[in-house]
């Protein structure tokens, strides 16, 4: 049976639906353990837009606003399966308790045995791309396509022995050294050579991409780190229609950048500086310590700005913005990070103002809903046959991938009603322009 719209059919989500993270720590756990959570009715799947959020059909005057999973054929939450792969032996409730996200009493301690039942796969880890890390559970193999083929095993493997219909990979892992494109990256030859011959710009996160999609396995890619945003794997997803997309998860204070850079330029308010700076405790943190993994987060955040402002096309308010980015490991915060903004913009005949921003979030409670939101709606692209890069999808990514040539929207709010009206699309629905002047033409009245 397929569900039919208007513009694409879109195959049911029947059976199960495994979600495999690459990464067993804070975020994951805290995924793993809030969806279990909700599914047991003890929670509310906050942050959600999958879950929570509704999607207007029509004109206003309709009165059409559905919730987003009753309106898409989304997989139901009961129906997810959950596997990892992680570096680092401990088990689901194990990691939890370390990770110091959830309380153990409330949210922890009532789905134990369901969180000790999920121990994580060896992990294809490499030292030498995330340099403060140190694991025990990890690959063997003669060399990187060795490791590529192992992953794939484990792919099938659980599909198998969990009855599935259907898989998708998040990446939930930490932040790899920085790497740019290079020969290695430029075709699937290119690439299947370089890792029979170990070559060090085959990052393991490449693997993780690569085997996915060798297995027909949607993947997004939740770190800055370059992973499937290189023309080999591009390619390999056009040609075999699987879903990829990243890269690094939007949460806190990249999000509030999104928000309030396109408020500036609506109001056409110069920007002369943003110094951001950020704390945090947990492993991110340690792994960002490292100024090789920093490099590669302050990439992700420092592109926002510029693509949002096109100082190009408005030299005189931001063609002379001093934009920094700092990250401090300090170990009492764990996971609640706190990013600081200091912002100084100016107006009306260059008169200077300041706007400070001090957002106390926990890091994981915001990126947990976004790692759900990216597994049912990957899940969907792939049943609808949308293959290659979900630019649709960027609301959820610091730096969104986009096809080759095309500069990326970073407006949150841009990005939300790209994301709506590609559902509505899919179904066949109108799109939402927002114009509303058939309300105040007057003359044909």
């Amino acid at each position: 049976m397929i569900l039919t719209g208007g513009s694409r059919d879109i195959a049911p989500p029947n059976g199960k639906l495994g979600v495999m993270l690459v990464g067993l720590g804070a975020v994951s756990t805290t995924f793993i353990a809030g969806v279990e959570n909700v599914r047991r009715g003890r929670a509310l799947p906050i942050g959600s837009l999958s879950q929570m959020a509704t999607i207007r059909l029509g004109k206003r005057t309709d009165k059409r606003v559905p919730k987003i999973k009753d309106f898409v054929p989304l997989a139901d939450l009961q129906d997810l399966v959950f596997a990892a792969w992680d570096p680092i032996p401990d088990d689901a409730y194990t990691a939890a308790v370390k990770a110091g996200v959830l309380d153990q009493h409330e949210h922890l301690e009532p789905i134990k045995a369901f969180l000790q039942g999920i121990k994580p796969m060896p992990a294809v880890f490499d030292q030498y791309y995330v340099k403060r890390l140190h694991g025990t559970n990890v690959k063997r193999g003669k060399n990187k396509r060795d490791l590529a083929e192992q992953l794939r095993d484990d792919i099938r493997n659980f599909k198998k022995s969990a009855g599935l219909a259907r898989i998708v990979i998040v990446w939930c892992a930490s932040t790899e050294v920085f790497l740019t494109a290079g020969p290695a990256h430029q075709s699937i030859d290119a690439f299947e050579k370089a890792m029979e011959q170990n070559d060090q710009s085959i990052a393991p996160s490449m693997l993780y991409a690569y085997a996915a999609l060798m297995e027909n396995v949607p993947f997004a890619n939740g770190a800055p780190n370059l992973t499937v945003d290189i023309p080999a794997l591009v390619q390999m997803a056009e040609e075999r229609r699987v879903p990829i997309g990243g890269k690094d998860f939007k949460t806190g204070q990249t999000m509030m950048k999104s928000v309030l850079a396109p408020a500036f330029k609506a109001r056409m308010l110069g920007l002369s500086g943003w110094y951001s700076t950020n704390i945090l405790g947990n492993r991110d943190g340690e792994v960002l310590d490292d100024p090789e993994s920093f490099k590669t987060k302050e990439e992700s955040k420092l592109g926002l700005l510029e693509h949002i402002l096109q100082p190009d096309l408005y030299p005189e308010l931001y063609g002379k913005v001093y934009h920094k980015v700092r990250i401090n490991y300090y170990p009492p915060r764990g996971d609640n990070k706190e990013g600081w903004d200091n912002i100084d913009i100016f107006g009306w005949l260059g008169y200077p103002m300041q706007i400070k921003v001090d957002f106390l979030c926990r890091d994981s409670i915001l990126a947990a809903p976004i790692v759900l939101d990216l597994a049912l709606f990957f899940d969907l692209a792939g049943r609808a046959g949308l293959a290659g890069i979900q630019e649709w999808l960027s609301f959820y990514f610091k730096s969104p991938q986009t096809a080759p040539g095309l500069y990326a929207e970073h407006d949150l709010f841009i990005q939300q009603t790209k994301l709506k009206n590609t559902l509505r699309w899919m179904m066949g629905e109108e799109q939402i322009t927002h114009l509303g002047i058939e309300y105040y033409e007057y003359a044909d009245r």
